[in-house]
């Protein structure tokens, strides 16, 4: 979650997203609710950790009074993205899922390691009403309840999932290629990168370029 801010968004993605398509389509972002260097803050939900985030998403769409939208995530933003499509089918026009997370069955505590280790003991430094024993049971909840495929659905609901998604897999320990090209495979309305598309480096004017023709394609008329 270290990386959950528009500055982190912007400083670590293979391209600057909001940079790429800001002539085109009008771009929101938002620093993750309690993420480091963030500048939103909110409740640790303990028993509803990914449905927090996912209010606060929809959230912001609601006061900026957005019914419909296409969203795009790295990394996290894969399961965050693949929530939003269930909780809110009816308004997620079309997703670009870049280099998504999921859960490696060799690495299944990776996402609490990193967490517990990183993010958690800064978040307590920051919040003295939060303690560690908090951070254990959220952080607990959110990676190892569910410890597997994405973590936030089912292959069940991707396999029933009618909104267009591109996905465009990585393959470190983070981004397993495995799940990102299984959730591919299952949903009916997918299309995917070539692989690798981040490297070389000219090839990721190559994704970009398919990321741009994807969004075209799916925009409402009235976008």
């Amino acid at each position: 979650m270290n990386a959950s801010t528009i500055a982190g968004l912007i400083r670590t993605s293979p391209f600057d997203p909001i940079d790429e398509f800001k002539g085109e389509y009008r771009c929101i972002a938002s620093d993750l609710r309690n993420a480091i260097d963030g500048q939103s803050t909110g409740p640790l939900e303990i028993d509803r950790p990914w449905d927090s985030y996912t209010d606060d998403h929809l959230g912001l769409m609601d006061h900026l009074r957005i019914q419909k939208f296409m969203v795009m995530g790295f990394c996290v933003g894969g399961p965050f993205i693949w929530n939003l499509l269930r909780r809110a089918p009816d308004r997620v026009v079309a997703a670009v899922l870049a280099q998504p997370s999921g859960s490696r069955p060799e690495m299944r505590d990776l996402f609490y390691e990193n967490n517990i280790k990183g993010w958690g003991p800064e978040l307590v430094k920051r919040r003295p009403n939060i303690t560690m024993e908090m951070v254990d049971k959220f952080l607990t909840r959110m990676y190892r309840t569910n410890p597997d495929f994405v973590f936030t659905v089912t292959r069940d609901f991707v396999r029933n999932c009618q909104t267009p998604v591109l996905i465009l897999p990585d393959d470190i320990p983070a981004h397993p290629y495995a799940v990102a090209m299984e959730a591919a495979m299952l949903a009916p309305k997918a299309e995917v990168s070539m692989f690798p598309w981040k490297e070389p480096k000219e090839r990721i004017p190559l994704a970009v370029r398919q990321i741009r023709s994807f969004l075209r394609a799916h925009r409402p008329a009235s976008a």
